[in-house]
């Protein structure tokens, strides 16, 4: 049997008992150095920012609109619609009656005479109006067959002296046309023209444009 050596004893015995209260310090180990947390630097905004720059943030996506004016205080009157009057052409035609005639100043021997009353009962002048006869025994063109007044006022009439070369002492069937502008307004014609002098005579009145009677 091996002997054990006393100050190995001696150790153990000293390891197991706390004489000293202490306990024993472990091994020392290096701790790593401690980092300090880097310091953040911010740039000092501007209280009151310098002439010319602006650093106020602007929202993006948000137009800014001017403000809109204060509705006024005064209320406007709704226009008034005026009733548009419908233009209305239209003629009235009257023959008066007839007579015959010798026209020795044109070479023509008897002509047809007629008076034709022309009537504008619409609401619009009728310009350049005319009144045109014609005869179903007519020869030549008689320069009176057609006559005209420049303008013939709404509500205004005019009585005209027509006359056509016509064939002696024969029946006429007359017509007569009423135009303004070359237009056509209105076609009468009468199969037997009452002879003129037997219903008062003819008009003195005859080229004169008057009011509607």
């Amino acid at each position: 049997m091996k002997k054990i050596p006393f100050f190995l004893i001696l150790a153990l015995l000293l390891s197991s008992c706390d004489l000293w209260k202490i306990a024993p310090q472990p091994f020392p180990v290096q701790s790593p150095v401690p980092t300090f947390t880097p310091a953040i630097i911010t740039a000092t905004p501007f209280i009151i920012p310098p002439p010319g720059l602006d650093f106020s943030p602007t929202p993006i996506g948000i137009i800014t609109l001017p403000p809109s004016p204060l509705p006024s205080t005064v209320t406007a009157e709704p226009p008034t619609q005026t009733a548009t009057q419908p233009i209305v052409q239209a003629v009235v035609v009257d023959i008066l009656g007839c007579n015959t005639s010798i026209d020795i100043s044109h070479g023509m021997g008897e002509v047809t005479n007629a008076y034709v009353t022309i009537k504008n009962t619409g609401n619009v002048d009728l310009p350049n109006a005319c009144a045109l006869l014609r005869a179903i025994d007519e020869d030549r063109e008689h320069p009176d067959k057609e006559v005209c007044v420049t303008n013939l006022p709404a509500q205004y009439q005019v009585t005209q002296k027509l006359t056509v070369d016509s064939q002696y002492q024969a029946d006429t069937i007359i017509q007569v046309d009423v135009t303004s502008n070359g237009t056509i307004l209105l076609r009468v014609d009468k199969q037997s023209c009452r002879d003129i002098s037997l219903i008062g005579g003819a008009p003195t009145d005859t080229g004169v444009v008057k009011p509607l009677q």
